[in-house]
């Protein structure tokens, strides 16, 4: 996840104080964990990775068996449980979960479609005392009920931020920008301030399969490009003023070295101390610091991989599954630098994006460790032209007087 609010304020607070706060990288005790609890959902949505439907699902860990590895998480220094589906608000049990998260000190996030979250839901869900609750939007009503193939999902999701804001609870909006729906971008952001919704988490599209050199002027990528520099306005917009806006990004960690060309553009003598922040942030965490446990128990790198099973919390502790770098992924995952090819081994900002998102690279090429298709940054931006071998580094930009 890229916390792009939180490297905004540093620039603001460097705008007003003269100097940027010295990096101060700390290891997290272990990954965060997204668990889906679930597979059944009341929605069958276009883009749905998990392929929920209104179902039940056989095999599901049931209730001992996930305070049995909630007990193992806690112990292996996971601080964060993002509790997701399927629609988690399905599981009988959820709430009796949650409430064991809660008693054990974890971070716990619910991430749901917000269709079923009535008054008396949303009750139980601010009784609850979730730190963070995510509710998906994919545009405006008539694309976001296209989307959830469901006439009015839109205005009940909707509801229910407003009944979870009237209550208290930190809410999120959660956008997965499509061909289809990037046009709603702006609205939805807008939505978010009026609605006084505390966070706005911007999920890419996997683009893939595009060309190296012109990736800049790329239909596609160029519309990746002006979503990302939208955002990039809002949080500094936000910055600035002192709102209290959390925007973040998932799934493409070349927004890392796009963001410092932004900073180029508009703080140039911030450039350098922000790239060290950036380097700090080190990245693509898929298999180091984020896992997800399925609804079988199966544990993968992260909620992408779930065609890649690294074991299950029946056979082997998650403590034991995660630690083992015999598995040829893992390794890979955890190796320092990753071993990448292509363009992703040339690339100036590997340092900052750690390759970008693997699965992709699977899913196209077979080959995990392939250059990143879904990189938007042309090869003029990340320092490599035609024949380039290894990765190079250009001049460092001047750190200009103020």
């Amino acid at each position: 996840m890229f916390r792009i609010s939180q490297f905004m304020r540093l620039i603001a607070d460097a705008e007003r104080s003269g100097s940027m706060a010295p990096v101060r990288k700390t290891q997290p005790s272990g990954p965060v964990v997204i668990w889906n609890l679930i597979r059944r959902c009341n929605l069958t949505c276009k883009h749905c990775y998990a392929l929920s439907a209104d179902h039940d699902y056989a095999g599901e860990l049931g209730h001992d068996e996930v305070c049995t590895v909630m007990d193992d998480l806690k112990a292996f220094g996971v601080p964060v449980l993002i509790l997701s589906g399927g629609e988690p608000l399905l599981r009988p049990d959820l709430f009796d979960i949650a409430a064991r998260a809660k008693a054990k000190r974890f971070y716990v996030g619910l991430s749901t479609n917000g269709t079923l979250i009535d008054t008396s839901m949303a009750d139980r869900v601010a009784a609850a005392g979730f730190n963070y609750v995510g509710i998906s939007l994919d545009g405006l009503a008539e694309t976001h009920d296209k989307f959830r193939r469901l006439n009015g999902a839109f205005a009940r999701s909707l509801a229910a931020v407003r009944l979870l804001r009237e209550r208290g609870v930190k809410v999120g909006l959660r956008f997965t920008m499509t061909a289809l729906n990037a046009h709603d971008l702006p609205a939805l952001l807008q939505l978010m301030r009026d609605e006084q919704v505390d966070k706005f988490y911007f999920s890419h599209l996997n683009y893939a399969g595009r060309g190296n050199i012109h990736r800049a002027k790329d239909a596609q990528f160029a519309a990746t490009r002006d979503a990302l520099d939208l955002l990039f306005d809002r949080a500094w917009q936000a910055a600035w003023e002192g709102r209290e806006e959390e925007y973040v990004t998932g799934n493409n960690d070349a927004d890392g070295p796009y963001l410092l060309q932004w900073v180029q553009r508009r703080f140039p003598y911030w450039h350098d101390p922000l790239r060290a922040h950036l380097v700090a942030w080190g990245g693509n965490s898929s298999g180091v610091n984020v896992a997800n446990i399925d609804n079988l128990g199966n544990v993968h790198p992260d909620t992408m991989w779930w065609h890649h099973t690294l074991g299950n919390v029946r056979e082997r502790a998650f403590s034991e599954i995660w630690s083992d770098v015999s598995e040829p992924l893992m390794a890979g995952l955890k190796a320092h630098p990753r071993p990448v090819q292509g363009r992703c081994a040339k690339c100036l900002h590997f340092d900052i994006c750690a390759g970008n998102t693997r699965v992709r690279a699977q899913q196209v090429t077979g080959n995990p460790w392939a250059e990143d298709p879904g990189c938007y940054l042309d090869d003029a931006e990340i320092g490599i032209w035609p024949g380039t071998t290894a990765r190079i580094a250009l001049t460092p930009f001047a750190h200009a007087a103020r």
